[in-house]
């Protein structure tokens, strides 16, 4: 199986006044093409700073990073941003949309910075639409949307610009349980499509539904291993 993220020996220290954080302490991870992995740890655990790092929002203080084949550990701020939205599709908590705009053009944006034609980013922005099941929503803005709409233009906005991996941040820390069920059930689809997910959880229960779970501790994989148990959803999407 070909792994599309390589993590070698991966380490982030920040300096704050005269104290050295570190924040992870020799990381190596290979995550696998169509994975569905959890990341979870406490607060303190590295995480975070983990998620930043997969996502090239960060780079790492020494180790290398290898990103569906490309070399990103040292890569400076303007090549990372290229690579992030060519290859990565993020799900925030707190969903990121731009409060003016339709759930269409909040989804067509990153198809801008990709250099897409206007009947291309049209295209493209209706289907994803259609697959999270809000084709009937996409004139609509975000305040016109419930909580778990505004995720599903989310997921739709990561999904569009068909990238190597979906990073998704606590995508049910704002919805309620039975929207959160409803959301991972459409994980549970992204995934069976094809695609590769990482997940970054403090809940039990939604770890439950990635494949693979990596547990963090202290800046250092404490724990990795294949979820026996894993939680499934009744796939019939609740539009």
């Amino acid at each position: 199986m070909k792994s599309i993220i390589e993590l070698s020996n991966i380490a982030k220290a920040y300096t704050i006044g005269t104290e050295e954080i570190h924040a992870l302490r020799s990381v190596s991870l290979e995550i696998y093409k169509n994975e569905y992995v959890a990341l979870m740890g406490p607060s303190g655990s590295g995480k975070s700073t983990l998620m930043n790092i997969l996502g090239c929002l960060d780079s790492p203080s020494s180790g290398e990073y290898i990103l569906n084949g490309i070399a990103v550990a040292k890569m400076l701020d303007n090549d990372l941003a290229e690579v992030r939205n060519k290859e990565i599709g993020f799900v925030f908590q707190s969903f990121n949309l731009l409060p003016r705009s339709t759930a269409l053009d909040n989804v067509m944006l990153p198809l801008i910075y990709a250099g897409f034609s206007k009947s291309e980013r049209l295209k493209r922005g209706k289907e994803v639409l259609e697959q999270v099941g809000l084709g009937e929503r996409m004139m609509h803005r975000p305040n016109e949307l419930s909580g778990g709409q505004r995720q599903r233009v989310a997921i739709a906005r990561a999904l569009v610009n068909n990238p190597a991996i979906i990073l998704a941040d606590e995508p049910t820390g704002n919805l309620d349980s039975k929207t959160s069920v409803e959301i991972m059930g459409l994980f549970e689809e992204i995934h069976k499509n094809g695609n590769t997910i990482i997940l970054v959880t403090h809940e039990e229960d939604i770890a439950q539904h990635a494949h693979r779970i990596v547990r963090l501790k202290d800046g250092e994989v404490e724990r990795d291993y294949k979820n026996e148990n894993i939680t499934t959803v009744n796939s019939r999407l609740v539009h």
